[in-house]
């Protein structure tokens, strides 16, 4: 999983592991179908290595969790600047029976020929 995470080609991994590529494919067809979470898997595990080991007291896994949050709030900040979230819109306010009627006879009759009639003045 580290291999694939390291963007490694099939052909390479199995060289590394001293196997075949239709070996690797035969044996590892699992791991080999989720080369694309390989990388969010392998970071997981080393940000919560880091953490336990900084909750343990390590002044050093402080600091590297650290440089590890401020790499992800960077990459955070670049994807959110290149795909951003459409606005959504905001919802009216439910009105009750009395506001909604008064609303209603405010605009009643509007592009008709009776809205004129209809309006008290």
């Amino acid at each position: 999983m580290m291999l694939l995470a390291m963007g490694w080609s099939n052909e390479r991994i199995a060289q590394a592991l001293g196997i075949t590529a239709p070996t690797l494919r035969k044996n590892y067809f699992r791991e080999l179908k989720v080369r694309d979470d390989a990388r969010a898997r392998l970071d997981g595990t080393l940000a919560d290595r880091l953490w336990t080991k900084a909750m343990g007291g390590s002044v050093s896994a402080m600091k590297e969790f650290r440089k590890l949050m401020e790499r992800n709030d960077l990459l955070l900040g670049q994807h959110q600047f290149y795909h951003p979230q459409p606005e959504q819109k905001k919802k009216a306010p439910k009105l009750g029976k009395k506001e909604q009627a008064a609303l209603d006879a405010e605009t009643a009759g509007q592009d008709t020929g009776w809205g004129d009639d209809l309006r008290l003045n």
